[in-house]
């Protein structure tokens, strides 16, 4: 299904913490993005939305059934989730973009000795991928978790101006038993029942 939003998608590369201090400021106008296509376990049709901030600083995806779990009730394949966002980006002549930094968040119910984790990684089509970035969640866990990728203002790598590749975004969730009791069930989940739990995208601009 081809949705179309008003956004623009980056690259993270070189990812480490850096203080939030990211080049020009965006275009005055509203860019504009095809979502091509949402592919994965993590995000079956019509189960993953994106939304642009209004001053073309960021843009959100909402999921609704992005979960991965382990335990009673789970099948054998439940314990790994992916989705792969990719995006058809339309920049305006003069600009040029990357992504500065990655927020993700989403609930986790954790029972002592299982694991969790989130990783993701980003690239432009026809360019090499990056280095997938993995947090690890502390265990116990009941509550709602929150992992940030931030690229050194130095290592941000943009799209090369004057040309329109498409954007891809792989993100994946991990539940594992661990030692924890397998007659209890755990899972790591990027969304909440309230829909209020949002990933978050930060642009970094400049002009060409």
């Amino acid at each position: 299904m081809l949705t179309t939003i008003a956004a623009v998608g980056a690259l993270l590369s070189a990812l480490t913490m850096a203080p939030h201090d990211w080049s020009s400021p965006p275009p005055p106008d509203k860019i504009v993005i095809d979502v091509a296509t949402v592919n994965g376990s993590g995000c079956p049709a019509h189960t993953a939305a994106v939304a642009v901030s209004d001053d073309n600083t960021s843009f959100t995806v909402t999921y609704s059934n992005f979960m991965a779990k382990v335990g009673p009730g789970a099948s054998p394949t439940d314990f790994i989730k992916n989705c792969q966002l990719n995006l058809r980006v339309h920049v305006p002549q003069g600009f040029t973009y990357a992504i500065a930094e990655a927020d993700y968040r989403g609930f986790a119910h954790l029972e002592p000795g299982a694991t969790g984790q989130e990783k993701a990684n980003y690239y432009f089509q026809g360019m090499p991928q990056t280095a997938a970035v993995t947090h690890k969640l502390t265990t116990p866990l009941d509550d709602d978790w929150q992992t940030t990728d931030t690229t050194d203002v130095a290592s941000l790598v943009y799209a090369p101006c004057g040309e329109e590749r498409n954007f891809n975004i792989n993100t994946e969730l991990r539940a594992g038993l661990g030692t924890s009791d397998p007659t209890k069930t755990s899972f790591v989940a990027m969304f909440s029942t309230d829909g209020g739990i949002t990933t978050t995208y930060h642009f970094a601009w400049k002009t060409c």
